[in-house]
């Protein structure tokens, strides 16, 4: 990593910049910050994403694209609906990164800075997948909370997180955190679980989650793989018989309309043991209704330009909001 570039990162605690000294990031007031592994740590451990940490660096490569699969790239692009050509050279802040999926789309398919920070330990799995990018300067990893974010306040063009709110302890106040880091007029893109109805949480996924959260992360792991053979087996033929909403009540994620159509077995074997671990493991799950995260983003300071579902990549649907980030007396 240039450190140089980490020059960008402050003291999360009193917004004081750091400078590098013997492997570790300290500012004036002597707080101190190891780098491990070549990434800037600004937390002890994992807290309470543990259960990210084991995924993302035990399916580290699972979820990026690759020739024949362009999930990543289609979700990305359809969700935030920027332009590639307007992210040339400008700061994004990625919040909540995991194994860098959509961090390799971003710095792939456009010439945008990257800052990038992660509270649990997948930060590793990312910068194994995106180290090129880190060594050329485009991509600044660190492990933090979305809490404690180590910028100053009104730093970034546009910042974009994917797939974690639901997850943190208070989504409204996570909000607020990255509306505070963007420059007035900046972009904010986020998506999360949707509430689509009272019938939302009556799945197999809400009424198994209070027992199966207590397992460790690996026992969790192990239980998972037992039971995805013989899960997809039976959602197949629900689905071939029409008995398609029965599915909802299988303790698998719901194939048809989260992972890719053209999976081998073992990739469909693979994607299904990932996104199911995903579904049962994390501490936090809050899905929201989307006028109601709409709401809270401007109470927050910003005005909503898009709160609703996308579609992308054949059945593949996600509840998105955007927003741009209100000027001063506006």
């Amino acid at each position: 990593m240039r450190f140089s570039k980490l020059s960008s990162l402050v003291c999360p605690r009193c917004f004081r910049g750091l400078i590098v000294n013997d492997g570790t990031l300290v500012d004036s007031l002597g707080h101190r910050f190891p780098i491990r592994s070549r990434v800037p740590r600004f937390v002890d451990s994992a807290g309470y994403t543990e259960n990210f940490s084991l995924q993302w660096n035990r399916f580290s490569r699972t979820q990026l694209d690759s020739q024949d699969n362009t999930l990543s790239s289609q979700r990305f692009w359809a969700e935030t609906g920027w332009s590639r050509v307007a992210l040339n050279g400008v700061d994004v802040l990625e919040v909540g990164s995991g194994a860098g999926r959509f961090s390799r789309v971003l710095l792939a398919e456009s010439k945008a800075r990257l800052f990038s920070i992660d509270y649990s330990e997948s930060v590793t799995a990312n910068l194994s997948n995106n180290s090129y990018y880190v060594d050329n300067g485009r991509l600044v990893l660190a492990q933090a909370s979305i809490y404690d974010l180590p910028f100053t306040d009104n730093s970034f063009d546009y910042a974009f997180c994917l797939g974690v709110l639901q997850h943190t302890p208070d989504f409204k106040d996570s909000l607020r955190c990255l509306i505070d880091k963007l420059s007035p007029g900046g972009q904010l893109v986020v998506d999360f679980y949707p509430i689509n109805g009272w019938w939302t949480k009556i799945s197999a996924k809400y009424l198994l989650r209070p027992l199966l959260k207590r397992l460790s992360p690996k026992m969790l792991l192990q239980f998972v793989r037992l039971i995805v053979p013989v899960s997809i087996i039976i959602y197949k033929v629900l689905t071939l018989i029409g008995l398609n909403k029965a599915t909802r009540f299988l303790p698998i994620c719901d194939i048809d309309a989260t992972l890719p159509s053209n999976l081998s077995k073992e990739q469909l074997i693979e994607w299904c043991v990932l996104d199911t671990f995903d579904m049962f493991s994390p501490r936090y799950d809050h899905p929201q209704r989307i006028e109601t995260v709409a709401k809270w983003v401007n109470e927050l300071g910003a005005d909503v330009t898009f709160a609703g579902f996308v579609d992308f990549a054949d059945s593949n649907r996600a509840a998105v909001v955007r927003a741009v980030k209100r000027r001063p007396n506006a």
